[in-house]
């Protein structure tokens, strides 16, 4: 199998599409396109971050190992940047979102001065169809 055939695999499996890979690996659609359609293989570097993003092995990606393991990783907390960025919003607009509690997928607590932000990734990911 390819590179391009067990990037389609994983991202199925996740349920990601080109859109969300992006937002998650900072690159751009019309590269994941061609990676995607086996015109273009990426570097070292962007198969790391593609590999991060889907939990899955590099060596697994690249065609290297046969097995698929998922790369078992404890869940990372959501950050409002990362929130706003996914969605195509201002980091201003999630932060009001939670502070006013019109955001379902989370909640604000001020502490002394400053604003505590927690986001449930499953929410989220709910929320933003994911």
């Amino acid at each position: 199998m390819n590179f391009s055939i067990r990037l389609k695999t994983a991202m199925d499996e996740k349920q990601i599409n080109q859109s969300d890979l992006s937002a998650l690996t900072g690159m751009s659609k019309a590269s994941i396109s061609q990676y995607l359609s086996g015109k273009n293989e990426p570097s070292k570097k962007n198969i790391a971050k593609i590999a991060e993003a889907l939990k899955v092995t590099e060596a697994w990606l690249m065609g290297l190992d046969e097995e698929h393991q998922p790369v078992q990783q404890p869940v990372k907390k959501l950050t409002v940047e990362e929130a706003a960025r996914i969605m195509g919003k201002s980091d201003k607009f999630v932060r009001l979102g939670l502070q006013q509690g019109v955001l379902p997928f989370g909640s604000a607590v001020k502490v002394s001065t400053k604003w505590s932000y927690y986001i449930s990734t499953q929410k989220f990911n709910e929320y933003v169809g994911r």
